[in-house]
């Protein structure tokens, strides 16, 4: 197979590890080791409020599994992951492969300690290619300028979102930098994204959320179905529409244990680009 590093020269990694970063408590809600004191704390504080957010991450990310599978499906050969965060089995690259061997996979993260894992990000089919970008998901210039150098921007690409958005405020542009990646994808691509919302909680316990990740120093903006919905202008969004994640195609995947009678708390969609 073909890898490769995009973006991240060879200047020494510096992680910061004073503020909690959404990659590593991701991890942590998910039961990995690579997170730190500070990513850990808050993660506490979040369980002690509301246990079942561990059990929520992996609801999310088992939509990501079956949605992946759903598009390569589709006919879709070419991914890009942004906001891939920490490796975590299966990846998206090893379920989109399971399904078409030559899918080509260039993922993007902003914290320094995804690029130290991306050896395992990069272990792929030997006909497929997976490609790493270290970039902000708000510097859409820089990563659809790497990823061109390993996908074709000409044919269908499905673009993930996965567990993003919702850390990056409307005044940070976070609908611009979506509309920007849409205008690159090429008809017959798809977007694929999960957004936390306040729609399926008490008002109060969706703002305790809030307020503890600000606390910690993050962005974090719960959008309504009706500001979810936004993302999606212009696409086709395909069946069963915006739904809880939970509810999108259950029968192509496995549930997760304890999951039952646990809302995930997110919305979730897969719109098809005419």
């Amino acid at each position: 197979m073909d890898q490769q590093h995009s973006g991240t020269d060879d200047a020494p990694v510096h992680i910061d590890t004073s503020k909690p970063h959404p990659a590593r408590m991701y991890d942590w809600f998910l039961g990995g080791k690579d997170n730190y004191p500070v990513d850990e704390e808050l993660g506490r504080q979040l369980v002690g409020f509301a246990p079942v957010i561990p059990v929520m991450a992996r609801m999310n990310r088992a939509f990501m599994h079956r949605a992946t599978r759903w598009v390569a499906d589709q006919g879709v050969r070419q991914f890009l992951d942004i906001g891939t965060g920490i490796p975590t089995e299966p990846n998206l690259h090893q379920v989109a492969q399971g399904v078409t061997p030559d899918a080509r996979v260039v993922y993007c993260d902003n914290d320094p300690i995804v690029l130290v894992h991306a050896e395992a990000l990069l272990r792929g089919t030997r006909e497929g290619v997976v490609d790493y970008v270290q970039a902000d998901a708000r510097d859409t210039g820089a990563i659809i300028e790497q990823a061109r150098k390993s996908l074709d921007f000409e044919r269908p690409v499905a673009l993930s979102l996965i567990a993003l958005l919702h850390f990056i405020s409307d005044e940070d542009g976070a609908y611009e930098l979506v509309e920007r990646l849409k205008e690159e994808l090429a008809p017959g691509s798809y977007l694929v994204m999960s957004h936390l919302t306040p729609d399926f909680h008490p008002e109060e316990a969706s703002r305790k959320v809030v307020d503890l990740y600000r606390a910690g120093g993050l962005t974090m903006d719960m959008r309504s179905r009706e500001r979810f919905a936004r993302f999606f202008e212009g696409l086709e969004v395909v069946d069963p529409g915006m739904v809880a994640a939970e509810a999108w195609h259950p029968e192509l995947g496995q549930p997760v244990p304890g999951q039952e009678g646990v809302l995930s708390g997110a919305y979730v969609a897969v719109a098809r680009k005419a």
